[in-house]
């Protein structure tokens, strides 16, 4: 509807570029923003930013056919998200993800959400947004260590759906790194459409969709335990990789996994920038309790994805505990 309101939530670290050229274009298309900067950090993706930006959009007169777009990373993706799903029993809802990280993973799926000090995104819902856009242009001032974050779902996409891509994303790491555009539309290209079919086969996360927490039980233990934003601590994407190679190394030590996956996964992962061991991590005892608290925990056992071989993951239920600390000792220097 013409002149009708929208709310454009801003990630706070977003170049003004980027934001100028979002603002100018949904007001020539006779919106009224309401524009509200979003704080960035997992310490502010909680229910206290959720009830300021309700007081927010209430002020501003949104109504339910009014759209809430998400400009920026997947916190402020996830964050927002949230705010549309609840906000009036819901209103449309609109992504436009700025980070490697957003544009493959969190804006594709529909499961928005916040923490709790417990641990991450335990309070949230599946609700999938109206329309994603996807503008690559965005990735040209992503600061490096974020762009290599997002690498490291992608390269989790490859080991758990497609041999090929994750083989591709070896033979490129280079040039995605300095940012060749045809190579990132590829990129992006085929790893949406790898998130986007798991997601369709399973969008409640009943079965396969587990899947994509591969190397995440592990990564969220080390985010909780750290606080989420400690400056020492790792960004999500530095979890993951962690995660994935303790799951990797969990897997191939049970014998279900073949053992050549893991020294390939841990080049490609250093090949990118990315942690494959940290000298930083808490102490086991802390981490496997925190991995207890994790969503994915069912009738008390703890549910890991595991790799069988590239391209294939199973999801196994009883672990036997001291493989688990195995997996957490081998990440220590």
């Amino acid at each position: 509807a013409p002149h009708t309101r929208a709310a454009l939530l801003i990630d706070q670290g977003l170049p003004d570029q980027h934001i100028v050229l979002a603002q100018s274009s949904l007001q020539k298309s006779g919106y009224d923003l309401v524009i509200e900067p979003m704080p960035v950090g997992e310490n502010h993706k909680n229910l206290d930013t959720v009830c300021a930006t309700y007081e927010r959009l209430l002020s501003g007169q949104l109504e339910r056919h009014s759209p809430v777009i998400a400009m920026g990373g997947g916190i402020v993706g996830d964050t927002a998200g949230f705010i549309a799903a609840t906000y009036l029993r819901g209103v449309p809802f609109i992504q436009c993800p700025t980070t490697l990280l957003a544009m493959v993973d969190a804006s594709v799926g529909g499961k928005v959400g916040v923490n709790l000090p417990q641990g991450k995104n335990l309070v949230g819902s599946f609700y999938q947004p109206s329309l994603v856009i996807i503008d690559t242009d965005t990735l040209s001032t992503l600061p490096d260590r974020q762009m290599r974050c997002g690498l490291a779902e992608c390269i989790k996409h490859g080991i758990i759906r497609d041999a090929e891509l994750f083989t591709w994303t070896e033979n490129h790491v280079d040039k995605i790194l300095s940012r060749n555009r045809d190579i990132l539309v590829e990129l992006i290209l085929r790893n949406v459409q790898i998130k986007a079919s798991v997601v369709i086969a399973d969008e409640k996360e009943l079965g396969q969709r587990a899947h994509l927490n591969f190397g995440h039980t592990f990564a969220h233990a080390i985010e909780a335990a750290e606080k989420f934003d400690s400056p020492s601590s790792c960004h999500h994407g530095e979890a993951v990789a962690l995660g994935m190679v303790a799951a990797t190394r969990l897997s191939v030590v049970i014998g279900r996994c073949d053992p050549n996956i893991l020294p390939r996964l841990t080049s490609l992962l250093a090949r990118a920038g990315l942690p494959i061991q940290s000298p930083h991590l808490p102490p086991t005892k802390q981490l496997l309790e925190l991995m207890r608290v994790d969503k994915k925990v069912a009738g008390g056992q703890l549910r890991l994805v595991l790799p069988t071989n590239l391209g294939q993951v199973d999801l196994v239920d009883a672990v036997d505990e001291q493989h688990i600390v195995d997996a957490w000792d081998g990440l220590r220097p």
